[in-house]
């Protein structure tokens, strides 16, 4: 069941604005009193991942039809093209049918670039983020080839894509001149979203869980329930769900609980849709 509020079951669910019309922004933005919206982010979406997410996004979908923003990697770890599974690419088509915005998320989601240099890079690149951090060191040359072969795959299957999530939220300063070249409408890092082009900063409040051990998933469940408290309504909200928490049914429940918690009080939006809002608010 939603929380009992007429504002989320009328504005913010069964609605698919257009991120263009500021008409629809201003909607959402009256019937929720100013709040900022909550970005539901699903990553790592390949069809090597894909019975995870299909488990994280039923249970969304117990919730209602809140708009999902789906994090597609071309070629997750090498195991597999898109292009070659048809399966995922219709159901892909499905939730795009229903509301739902695809952006690129790396192309292999590998951190094959240059070894670390000092403590602080290896720590951010080997133990923090597993050396999936595919844009942390890559060179300028290497990632106007990754951003355009993703671009060329995801146009190929018919799916328009306007937004670039690195992998691990790392962007070496080479790849991020090297999204200038590109059209995307924005990019993320895990503390903000940047409109593109430009690099207008949108400060958020993210929710992520560390689900490979048992310690983690406590300390995660801890810091993202604290981190839903002390957020005010005035705050970006985005929920970033891995597949790897669809492997711990008390990991989805507490998702489930948090996104519920967050509905209450923040209309639900597509990346690219918060990016058009702030973007109208602006202009």
């Amino acid at each position: 069941m939603l929380p009992n509020d007429s504002r989320v079951r009328g504005i913010s669910l069964g609605m698919t604005p257009d991120p263009s019309a500021r008409s629809s922004d201003s909607a959402v933005k009256a019937s929720f009193n100013g709040a900022a919206p909550v970005c539901i982010e699903l990553h790592d979406v390949a069809p090597a991942t894909w019975p995870e997410c299909e488990r994280a996004l039923a249970m969304l979908d117990t919730i209602g039809p809140v708009p999902v923003t789906l994090l597609i990697v071309p070629n997750y770890h090498g195991r597999g093209s898109i292009v070659e599974d048809s399966a995922f690419r219709n159901a892909i088509d499905k939730r795009i049918a229903r509301g739902d915005e695809v952006a690129l998320h790396g192309f292999f989601h590998l951190d094959d670039g240059p070894p670390p240099n000092g403590v602080r890079d290896f720590i951010n690149r080997r133990v923090l983020t597993q050396s999936e951090g595919e844009f942390s060191a890559i060179d300028r040359a290497c990632a106007n080839d990754r951003l355009g072969r993703g671009l060329e795959v995801m146009h190929k299957v018919g799916w328009n894509t306007e937004g670039f999530v690195p992998p691990a939220w790392l962007l070496s300063s080479a790849a991020r001149r090297a999204l200038d070249e590109f059209p995307f409408r924005y990019t993320a890092t895990r503390t903000a979203l940047y409109t593109l082009p430009g690099w207008q900063r949108h400060g958020s409040v993210t929710l992520a869980y560390s689900a490979g051990a048992g310690w983690r998933r406590g300390m995660s469940r801890a810091l993202t329930s604290s981190q839903l408290a002390l957020s005010g309504r005035r705050s970006l909200l985005r929920l970033a769900i891995h597949p790897i928490d669809a492997r711990h049914p008390q990991v989805l429940a507490h998702w489930r609980a948090l996104t519920v918690k967050a509905l209450a009080t923040h209309p639900p939006l597509t990346k690219l849709q918060s990016i058009a809002m702030s973007t109208s608010t602006v202009n």
